[in-house]
C-alpha cells in the first residue's frame, strides 16, 4: 500500500511557448506522518531511444508532510534547446513528473507534449533552422500514471474503530423438534401439520 497518492496535477500554463517555464499545481494525500521529505523531479524526454538526452528540468523537496491532503506549486525550467536533436524538436516528446521517498521512486506521471510552430504557414513549411521562439508546446490532458511499491519507513494509521466490551456470551434458546410436539399435538416432529 502506498502511503502517498497523487490526487491531481494541474498545469497552470498550458499551452505555452516552448521556452516558457513549466508551472503546475500538485495535490497529494499522505496516509501517515513521514519522517523525511518527498522529492519531486520534472524530466523532459526528447528522444525515447536515448536516455542520455533526458533533461532534469528541476527538482524540489516537500516536507515535513502531515497526514491528510497537501498541495504545492512547482515551476521547472524549459528544456535546453542545444540538448535536443533537431529531428526531435517538433512533434511528440514526453514530460515526466516523479515522486520519491528516501531515494525510492513511488510514482511517475507522464504527459505527451506536442511541439509545433505558432502559425499555420510555419507548420506547413517549417524553416530549416529551428526557431525556438516561435514554438508552442501543448501537454496532453490524460497522463499515464505508474505507481511503484517501495519500502516506507512508516505504517499507515489504522482506521478508528469503536471499542466493544468483551463479556460472557449470551444466546437465545434454540427450539428443538420435541418442543413442537409437546406444545402442539397436531404437528409432527418435522413441523408439518397432521390432519
Amino acid at each position: 500500500m502506498s502511503i502517498v497518492s497523487i490526487k491531481d496535477v494541474r498545469f497552470i500554463n498550458n499551452p505555452a511557448r516552448f521556452l516558457d517555464p513549466y508551472h503546475f499545481h500538485v495535490t497529494f494525500e499522505c496516509m501517515a506522518h513521514l519522517k523525511d521529505d518527498l522529492e519531486w523531479k520534472l524530466i523532459y524526454v526528447s528522444s525515447p531511444d536515448n536516455m542520455s538526452l533526458d533533461q532534469e528540468l528541476d527538482d524540489c523537496l516537500v516536507g515535513p508532510v502531515p497526514v491528510g491532503v497537501s498541495s504545492f506549486e512547482f515551476q521547472g525550467s524549459a528544456p535546453l534547446p542545444n540538448r535536443i536533436p533537431p529531428k526531435d524538436v517538433l512533434g511528440v516528446a514526453a514530460l515526466i513528473l516523479t515522486g520519491s521517498y528516501n531515494d525510492q521512486e513511488f510514482v511517475r506521471v507522464g504527459y505527451y507534449q506536442n511541439t509545433e510552430y505558432d502559425n499555420e504557414e510555419m507548420q506547413l513549411n517549417p524553416p530549416e533552422a529551428i526557431q525556438f521562439e516561435r514554438l508552442i508546446r501543448n501537454l496532453s490532458d490524460k497522463p499515464r500514471v505508474t505507481r511503484f511499491h517501495i519500502k516506507w519507513d512508516v505504517a499507515p494509521q489504522p482506521v478508528a474503530q469503536t471499542a466493544v466490551q468483551a463479556g460472557p456470551a449470551q444466546s437465545a434458546a434454540v427450539p428443538s423438534a420435541n418442543d413442537y410436539v409437546g406444545a402442539n399435538s397436531d404437528r409432527n416432529p418435522n413441523g408439518v401439520t397432521v390432519s
